[in-house]
């Protein structure tokens, strides 16, 4: 959706070693916002981004606007009735329906072989597998590992949207993921990692805890007792006004020997 930073052009890196021509959209898509203050407030800088991607070698750049993208009369959606309504679609109603809808319009307009999106958004990222999956849509989907800031707070626009206060709190979302990795590493059952992370967060003033979900990394289905799988770590919370998501995947003891 735009406001580029380096956590897009790894996928643009990734698609460029793998594919011999590198296609980007540009499109803050009004169906997956649910209220029109935070469409209104989402960070903008197409001329920033244009530069970025064309030094970035992009061959092309779709740069539509809403009325392009969305017949007046459209009547026709796409969702993943089932995980469009979980952890995150149940905090933002709506939103993978408006996802999935833009990003089959998107596949059928280019046609790719193959599509980049980061693991940052992870339940994203298994919503797209899955409408790719069921409808058959001839595409590879690669997720990219998230990136960075050096205090390990993950890339986002929305990060420049924090206040300064705000932004020095929010690496307290990675931290919160190392302890959860020495939990799991002795054993910690999750309710009790869940807890932890939870009361982690919360001892930061700025920030509101709305979701801490650990599901299965490969199903996002919910885990209790002792996992015997991966697991991952799904956190959104908000430093006011300004929503983030984060995760993490942990390997189970078992899988890690």
């Amino acid at each position: 959706m735009g406001y580029l930073h380096d956590g897009h052009m790894a996928l643009v890196r990734a698609a460029a070693a793998e594919c011999d021509h590198v296609v980007a959209s540009i499109f803050v898509n009004p169906t997956q916002f649910g209220s029109a203050e935070d469409l209104d407030n989402y960070p903008r800088n197409m001329d920033r981004d244009l530069s970025m991607l064309r030094d970035a070698g992009v061959r092309v750049v779709f740069t539509p606007t809403p009325d392009i993208m969305y017949h007046p009369e459209a009547q026709t959606i796409v969702e993943t009735t089932d995980l469009a309504h979980k952890l995150m679609g149940e905090l933002r109603p709506g939103h993978f329906r408006g996802v999935a809808t833009v990003v089959t319009k998107l596949f059928n307009l280019f046609q790719p072989d193959r599509a980049f999106f980061g693991e940052k958004d992870y339940q994203q990222l298994a919503v797209i597998r899955t409408m790719v999956r069921d409808l058959d849509i001839p595409v590879t989907v690669r997720g990219i590992e998230t990136v960075r800031e050096a205090d390990g707070l993950a890339m986002s626009s929305r990060n420049a949207r924090l206040s300064p206060n705000a932004r020095a709190a929010a690496p307290v979302l990675a931290r919160s993921f190392d302890l959860a990795r020495d939990m799991m590493a002795q054993g910690a059952d999750v309710a009790a990692l869940e807890t932890a992370i939870r009361d982690f967060i919360d001892a930061e003033p700025l920030a509101q805890v709305e979701t801490v979900d650990i599901r299965d990394a490969a199903t996002l289905d919910p885990v209790t007792g002792v996992p015997q799988r991966d697991i991952v770590v799904l956190l959104a919370v908000t430093f006011a006004p300004v929503l983030l998501i984060d995760q993490c995947v942990i390997p189970t003891r078992k899988d890690t020997a």
